[in-house]
């Protein structure tokens, strides 16, 4: 599952943060990609998982690939948004002490709110996703944000481009499941009297991204003409620098790409086909290489589309609740309807699916288009809310 959390509204007491377009816009575009995901795994999972190349159409495989561009854009989104908090603020002190606060609030929402939305009140795991990897990297860029910028440079690309050589815990027990939390692919770890816990998100290597967007704020306060050629210089960059590597087999990926026997087009998707859990460095290349290019033409976007988007992007947080609780309350209703008995689908093993099931892409993008319809309206009356509002609640939400 990939989130939304972003930095738009400054605490009680000050001026809403000056908007930059390209931020909203870029955002919003993800937000709209991402719940298509969601909404598969609700509505469309099948047994064959989409990144299997050898066993999936390349329609299944790109429904799942593209959303691949909206967990690492949301997080380094969010250290640009930072960054430009603190400069309206002005404050290192205050802005450390919400950071703390936000961070530790969206770990509580993770585990509480959103837990309790996606497994429809089961609580038969702990889920930690992109929210709780935001929050804790918020949490500790409380304390990162006092030191020089070139320090934080050269840390977020440590971590972006050095995280791989670290190894993978298997398996993870009670004794190594800190140093698990902090770098790991995906675990699941029994707790004594508790659900167990199923961690998706190791924060550290988001937190490289957070770092890097935190570092690229600045390019955001200069004249649209220089900012766009630095945006689009990095961007090419990443995109050459993943090319290379990936060509290669040699570094960045823990899964190496291969000619296919199914033909060149499955070759193709075996290339593209890179790791999100952790974030690997081709995978920040690719998708932070046309995020940063998308992010130096949104600037000056016009039309009802860029307006959409933009309503989206401006009330980040509200979306992703607000999408998750649609999707997954309408699942309810389908399944409830459709087998007589609500089927949460995207907690299920499929061997317990029900009698009849049959995945259909064409329904999953159905309901996408009419989940992203009723969003923007509840989206469009929020913005204006905040807009006129003050409250210091709302720069929780």
């Amino acid at each position: 599952m990939s989130p939304a959390a972003t930095l738009s509204t400054p605490p009680t007491g000050r001026a809403a943060v000056a908007r930059v377009q390209a931020i909203d816009v870029v955002r919003g575009l993800v937000m709209v990609i991402m719940a298509l995901d969601h909404i598969r795994e609700f509505w469309s999972p099948t047994r064959v998982r989409p990144e299997d190349v050898a066993n999936a159409s390349a329609l299944l495989f790109f429904t799942r690939w593209i959303t691949h561009f909206c967990a690492p854009t949301f997080v380094f989104l969010s250290g640009c948004s930072i960054f430009l908090l603190q400069q309206k603020l002005g404050s290192r002190p205050q802005l450390s002490r919400f950071l703390l606060s936000r961070g530790l609030w969206l770990v509580v929402l993770e585990v509480v709110v959103i837990n309790f939305i996606l497994q429809w009140g089961a609580f038969n795991l702990i889920l930690l996703q992109v929210i709780w990897a935001i929050g804790w990297g918020m949490v500790v860029l409380a304390g990162l944000v006092w030191l020089p910028r070139g320090v934080l440079a050269a840390l977020a690309f440590l971590i972006i481009a050095g995280h791989n050589l670290l190894p993978n815990i298997q398996p993870v027990t009670s004794d190594n499941a800190i140093w698990a939390l902090l770098h790991n692919g995906p675990f699941l770890l029994p707790l004594p009297g508790l659900p167990p816990l199923l961690v998706p998100y190791s924060f550290v290597p988001w937190l490289g991204l957070m770092l890097a967007g935190y570092v690229l704020g600045p390019w955001f306060r200069l004249p649209l003409p220089e900012r766009n050629r630095r945006l689009r210089l990095a961007g090419t960059a990443l995109l050459v620098l993943f090319v290379a590597l990936r060509a290669t087999n040699w570094y960045g990926d823990p899964q190496p790409w291969s000619v296919q026997p199914r033909g060149p087009l499955y070759t193709l998707l075996s290339f593209l086909n890179i790791t999100k859990y952790p974030p690997s460095l081709l995978f920040v290349c690719l998708t932070q290489g046309v995020a940063l290019w998308l992010l130096s033409v949104a600037e000056t976007a016009t039309g009802p589309l860029s307006r959409w988007l933009r309503t989206f992007g401006k009330v980040p947080f509200f979306y992703y609740l607000l999408h998750l609780l649609l999707i997954s309350g309408a699942a309810w209703v389908w399944t409830y309807l459709a087998f007589g008995k609500p089927f949460n689908f995207s907690f299920a093993d499929p061997k317990d699916w029900p009698v009849g099931y049959e995945p259909s892409l064409t329904r999953a993008y159905v309901v996408w288009a009419a989940v992203i319809f009723i969003l923007y309206w509840p989206c469009r009356w929020y913005q204006g809310y905040k807009q006129q509002h003050s409250y210091w609640w709302l720069s929780y939400l």
